[in-house]
């Protein structure tokens, strides 16, 4: 099975998935919104890495590396 990533805009998605699930080749998962514990916790890793890389302890990363994850 392949599986690919579509960006579709948040007032169409719901016509979308609704539109997909008609064919039966089509597996659509359960998309859930990160919680707030979730994304505090995402938050203090980063904070976390951060304080390496200024402590020397973590390779920085190159800008170009940067804005490619953008």
């Amino acid at each position: 099975m392949k599986q690919i990533t579509l960006n579709i805009a948040e007032n169409k998605l719901n016509f979308f998935i609704d539109l997909i699930r008609n064919f039966d080749f089509v597996k659509v998962e359960k998309q859930t919104e990160p919680t707030k514990a979730e994304i505090l916790q995402s938050i203090e890793k980063g904070l976390k890495q951060a304080e390496l890389i200024r402590k020397g302890k973590l390779p920085k990363k190159k800008i170009e590396d940067l804005l490619r994850e953008l």
